[in-house]
């Protein structure tokens, strides 16, 4: 063999080798937000034949945030199961991609085949068989995404209808340890043993779950919408007291409300809107770990608010947790300095920032008279236009009357805290729905 002819074929299992590898680990990020999208050097879509022929906008037309580890997955993880995630959609479009994190494994996740589909009908793991399409990353099947890392996959062409439940599945062959899952979410998934990932008639989907694993957004390409809206907030943006499978949240109703208004005719943003809401969310307290459960809105309003697809707006509301969970009176000063902080970082963006007054919780086994004038004071300062550049009143929409301290009973779910179906809808029928309009307000 002539030393050229060896350098050659060197060269050539040098290629192979680093092909290889990047069809294995692609398109990873770590998880504080940052993305890899999938496209070539010249910014186009990959060769892929799976790819969209239409023109839209990518938006957001459902998201979650990763809130910790799964109890009782540390040695297991979901090895040999099918994971189909049940989400709703907000708007529709013509192609898809999703995200799937591992930012709380031990070890490396490995998905051997993912699908996505649109469910035959609310409340069932069955799928509408010419939907089926499988996910590829990086134009093959498989992926393995690092610990504390995140993937995104390649575009799909899907017909994705607004209003819609969409079926997203993974199969892991192997365990990853911890899964990365999002509780409370109000929502009944399904598992399935073994590789059912292109099972349309969901038959092998015996297990129901009522948490998200692994997923974190789903991606459309949208001729109807603009942008995205994303609500940062805690177990009342979560909707923890709603009705389960019922898309019952205040923000589900926001999207019905913004969705209809614009079909009507009103000159609205078309927007979709996604749910960043986690259980006991608070503005400046991290949860225990490492990394931490249920990090704080200022630790994740990077990954959960600024790096969403086309974000436009932000609707805040936090800071009731901040007061109920301190052992110690909560420094109101301190929370109002933590919500301007995310202000200022959405501002740097160019979004706007739409913020909620704190309701109230009198009745609740947290309330306290001082804690309650820490609520008030948060909520002057709201009012008063020196922290958002628009407020939603939720306070005034759900108290009651005679009562100030408290929720109005109807909208109460009965724990005091947390609003009843009719309380959820109450709260997005108070969001006025001009304030979408415009952009971050110019700095000077």
């Amino acid at each position: 063999m002539t030393r050229g002819r060896g350098y050659a074929l060197l060269a050539a299992i040098v290629a192979a080798v680093v092909a290889l590898s990047a069809a294995i680990y692609v398109g990873v990020a770590t998880d504080d937000g940052t993305q890899t999208r999938n496209t070539r050097a010249d910014g186009r879509l990959p060769n892929n034949p799976a790819a969209p022929a239409s023109t839209g906008t990518w938006v957001g037309t459902w998201s979650t945030s990763p809130s910790g580890a799964e109890p009782g997955t540390e040695t297991a993880g979901m090895a040999d199961r099918s994971v189909r995630n049940v989400v709703h959609t907000s708007v529709g479009g013509t192609s898809a991609r999703v995200t799937l994190s591992n930012l709380y494994g031990q070890s490396p996740l490995s998905i051997t085949q993912a699908s996505i589909a649109v469910a035959a009908a609310a409340g069932t793991p069955a799928a509408l068989s010419d939907t089926m399409r499988q996910l590829t990353f990086n134009g093959g099947p498989a992926v393995v995404i690092p610990p504390g890392r995140q993937v995104m996959s390649d575009v799909v062409r899907v017909v994705v209808p607004p209003d819609a439940d969409v079926l997203i599945t993974t199969y892991t062959p192997t365990s990853s340890g911890p899964v990365t899952y999002h509780r409370h979410a109000r929502q009944t998934s399904y598992v399935a043993q073994g590789n059912q990932a292109q099972d349309t008639t969901g038959t092998p989907y015996t297990e129901q779950s009522d948490s998200w694993r692994y997923l974190t957004a789903l991606d459309v390409l949208s001729n109807e919408s603009d942008g995205t809206v994303v609500v940062l907030g805690d177990s009342l943006t979560d909707g923890i007291t709603s009705t389960a499978g019922a898309n019952r949240r205040w923000t589900d109703v926001l999207s019905e409300r913004l969705r209809a208004e614009i079909a009507a005719g009103r000159d609205l943003p078309r927007y979709s809107v996604v749910n960043q809401g986690i259980s006991g969310n608070r503005v400046l307290t991290d949860g225990l770990g490492r990394p931490a459960d249920n990090p704080s809105g200022l630790n994740r309003f990077g990954r959960d608010v600024l790096e969403r697809t086309n974000a436009k707006v932000v609707v805040i509301d936090l800071g009731v947790n901040d007061i109920l969970r301190n052992p110690r009176l909560a420094d109101p000063n301190a929370i109002l300095a933590g919500l301007r902080t995310m202000v200022g970082q959405a501002h740097a963006r160019g979004m706007k920032v739409v913020g909620a007054t704190l309701m109230p919780f009198y009745g609740h086994r947290g309330y306290t008279d001082p804690r309650e004038s820490v609520r008030q004071q948060i909520n002057a300062e709201i009012r008063a236009g020196r922290v958002y550049d628009a407020v939603a009143d939720f306070d005034k929409a759900l108290r009651d009357p005679y009562d100030p301290r408290r929720l109005r009973a109807d909208y109460d779910s009965g724990d005091h805290l947390h609003p009843s179906d009719k309380g959820y809808a109450r709260m997005a029928e108070e969001f006025d729905l001009e304030t979408l309009k415009g952009s971050a307000p110019a700095e000077l």
